[in-house]
């Protein structure tokens, strides 16, 4: 199992249309076989930056993530131009 967060900071002008973006890409990337979890959150306190929670069966199931169209249309073609900064923090089950 892959489990990873990603932290994407935007512009407060931006969040309304970020927020649609991320219902989308989370509607179709929950649909993908191999995908375990996907759930966007905003960070509280934080009016700026939104975290997505990601777990993949395998690798094989993250790699066919970024190749759907929808994670080109609404991650690359979306979030991606609209961020600021973005960080990914790998995590490692302990059970």
């Amino acid at each position: 199992m892959l489990s990873f967060n990603v932290r994407m900071t935007f512009d407060q002008s931006d969040r309304d249309e970020i927020t649609e973006i991320l219902c989308h890409l989370t509607a179709a990337s929950r649909k993908e076989p191999g995908c375990a979890s996907y759930i966007p959150h905003l960070v509280e306190g934080e009016a700026c930056t939104v975290l997505i929670y990601e777990q993949y069966v395998d690798d094989a199931a993250l790699e066919h993530h970024r190749g759907t169209p929808h994670f080109h249309q609404y991650a690359v073609g979306g979030l991606y131009q609209k961020m600021k900064d973005r960080q990914v923090e790998n995590l490692t089950a302990v059970c």
